[in-house]
């Protein structure tokens, strides 16, 4: 989500200002003056301060709690006077590659062990199905049991709440009232797999292991490397994949529209 504060900030000013102009002035008491900080008492500070809190979060966000700041500060300064440093670029940054990479390894396996007990824990429960390769689902609501199933190839329209196992919402499709239509096939693995086994209307949720979700990547900052996902989803309409269109010789390859999106039971 895009952030406004500073936008709304200088519009939230400009129309205090506006309205200093026009109103009649009343007496208001002067209030103490903040200290300046020393650290930000001109425009250098300042920046130099801004850029640290930049560093540092984006080194937190990464999984660096401590740092050795005398010898970060040491690094710099060798640059600024163009001295020679004690490690080459390279080395540098194989360095970071390194330390960065063990340090979201041991984050991803915890966050998949936790994963991992929360499954084992969840098959025991009445109403769960788990599969072979480790997917559950429980069935919340049945659908039109007649209608088509889809195919990885087909596009799917589904309404969705996507939660990590400690409940954290991280995408809400009702939320919003935009419905995903997006191909079966073009989803994460537990998705795909899930789907082609619902009808139109069925309403399910459904446990996605780690290796078919989004795995050591994550996905943003709200969903962490080795995750296991959970979805309340609801399977609102397939178009069934038609093929390529005969294509004389020539002319580019077009592709033929899906044809109209089943109905919703009762619709």
């Amino acid at each position: 989500m895009k952030k406004y504060f500073l936008g709304i900030g200088v519009l939230l000013m400009s129309a205090l200002s506006l309205v200093a102009q026009t109103k009649p002035k009343t007496t208001v008491k002067a209030k103490a003056k903040v200290p300046v900080s020393v650290l930000t008492k001109n425009a250098a500070d300042t920046f130099a301060y801004a850029l640290g809190m930049n560093i540092a979060n984006n080194l937190k966000d990464q999984g660096v709690t401590k740092l050795n700041v005398a010898t970060l500060q040491k690094a710099m300064n060798d640059i600024f006077a163009s001295r020679k440093t004690a490690i080459d670029e390279h080395q540098a940054n194989a360095n970071i590659q390194s330390v960065l990479q063990g340090i979201a390894l041991k984050k991803s396996a915890a966050e998949r062990a936790k994963g991992v007990a929360y499954l084992e824990a969840n098959k025991k429960r009445p109403g769960v199905i788990t599969l072979a390769d480790g997917l559950q689902y429980e069935i919340l609501k049945k659908g039109d049991s007649t209608s088509v199933m889809p195919k990885a190839e087909d596009t799917i329209v589904a309404h969705y709440v996507g939660t990590l196992t400690n409940g954290k919402e991280f995408d809400n499709s009702v939320a919003r009232n935009e419905p995903i239509t997006i191909k079966a096939n073009e989803v994460i693995p537990g998705w795909t797999e899930i789907v082609q086994r619902m009808h139109i209307g069925d309403k399910w949720k459904v446990y996605i292991p780690s290796e078919l979700g989004y795995g050591e990547r994550g996905a943003g900052q709200d969903i962490p490397p080795g995750a296991t996902l959970i979805f309340e989803m609801e399977l609102l309409g397939v178009k069934p994949f038609t093929g390529m269109a005969r294509i004389p010789q020539g002319e580019k390859p077009m592709i033929v529209d899906p044809a109209p999106v089943s109905p919703t039971p009762g619709n």
